[in-house]
């Protein structure tokens, strides 16, 4: 079959930004490492190293990883800041800080201290026994205790405030614990009224990391959470079609953050955080696909595609595809390799290019 006129426009634009981004990392150096925080869209593998449920370190996890290894991303191979890091010139995986394997001279260039499960909210972690926020701002302190010992006071303090730091993190907090268990919605009787609450956990744990040296800051919400496929899976009112409910309290969460933004980088010198919304292009890709390449939008590769991830992602499971680049979501609720590279180039090119 013919590429359509779209799909070659797409190819044409991926090829563009491929160009850009070669050209901006031969010149770059300005960002010297890439610091991660978050929940599973940006956890590559911390939760291998803590007893807990939510882990992806089996098979057929990291099938199209380097040398097919399930890392514990929840993927089939790299994700968002993997990308994000490779584009800044620098590793093209970025470790998990909880892994052994690695030191701090891996740890110098780039570390993750994100958490599969967890959210700015304490009692979110608490669901699957996770790492909570303020656990991953506590390791981030024994990495800088680590940093300085390894370079000295100043380069360790010139990484810290040169840096990349990558946040992604709220799904969790409204799909996991809000609407799964009664505690917070009796104390919030409003979705709204608990965004906010988010809100302000979010604005503390920036003036955290800001206190601690951190300046460059992407900070990335919600993503059209009703169109995950578990979410879609049990939406049978609507023919297994999108949460409008739960699309429209990511784009009001975002939203929020949005207006967060403008006002941490009005009070905070020297602060400049990014409001690295994805929410958009992200509903692009579920609701045009075969405009990106893909094939399948409504389940994920993984089994059944409707219900599975995490270790219901059966390894010997008969009904997992053969080809992850079709679909834009591995499992029921994380994207493919593919999605997360077209979402990281356009990150960067959106609101990340200033930084390269």
């Amino acid at each position: 079959m013919r590429p359509s006129r779209m799909e070659k426009m797409y190819t044409l634009w991926l090829f563009l930004i491929e160009i850009f981004l070669h050209i901006s990392t031969s010149s770059s150096g300005k960002v010297p490492a890439i610091i991660v925080f978050g929940d599973s869209s940006v956890d590559s593998g911390n939760n291998n190293f803590i007893p807990t449920m939510a882990k992806s370190n089996f098979e057929p996890y990291g099938r199209d990883f380097p040398d097919g290894n399930p890392t514990g991303r929840f993927s089939n191979g790299r994700i968002a800041p993997d990308f994000i890091s490779e584009a800044f010139g620098l590793k093209p995986t970025i470790p998990a800080y909880l892994d052994p394997a690695y030191s701090i001279s891996d740890f110098a260039s780039g570390v993750c201290f994100a958490s599969a499960g967890t959210g700015y909210d304490n009692s979110t972690s608490n669901v699957a026994d996770v790492i909570p926020l303020w656990k991953e701002v506590e390791y981030y302190k024994d990495y800088r205790q680590k940093l300085v010992a390894y370079l000295g006071d100043e380069k360790a303090n010139e990484i810290v405030k040169e840096a990349l730091y990558l946040v992604s993190i709220g799904t969790n907090d409204f799909l996991e614990n809000y609407y799964t268990f009664p505690e917070r919605r009796c104390q919030f009787p409003s979705v709204q009224q608990y965004e906010d609450f988010l809100i302000g956990l979010a604005e503390n744990f920036i003036k955290q990391i800001y206190e601690l040296g951190a300046r460059k800051i992407s900070l990335t919400g919600c993503p059209p959470m009703g169109c995950l496929p578990l979410e879609r899976a049990v939406n049978i009112l609507d023919h297994h079609g999108c949460s409008e409910e739960y699309n429209n309290v990511a784009l009001e969460f975002n939203g929020k953050l949005g207006l967060l933004v403008k006002k941490m980088n009005k009070e905070l010198p020297g602060l400049q955080l990014v409001d690295a919304n994805a929410y958009d292009m992200l509903l692009q890709i579920v609701t045009q696909p075969s405009y990106f390449g893909f094939e399948v939008a409504g389940v994920g590769c993984c089994g059944t595609g409707r219900f599975e991830m995490g270790y219901m992602c059966d390894p010997k499971s008969p009904f997992t595809c053969t080809d992850a680049n079709k679909y834009v979501f591995w499992d029921a609720f994380h994207p493919s390799q593919k999605t997360s590279q077209i979402v990281s180039n356009y990150l960067i090119e959106k609101h990340l290019a200033k930084f390269l």
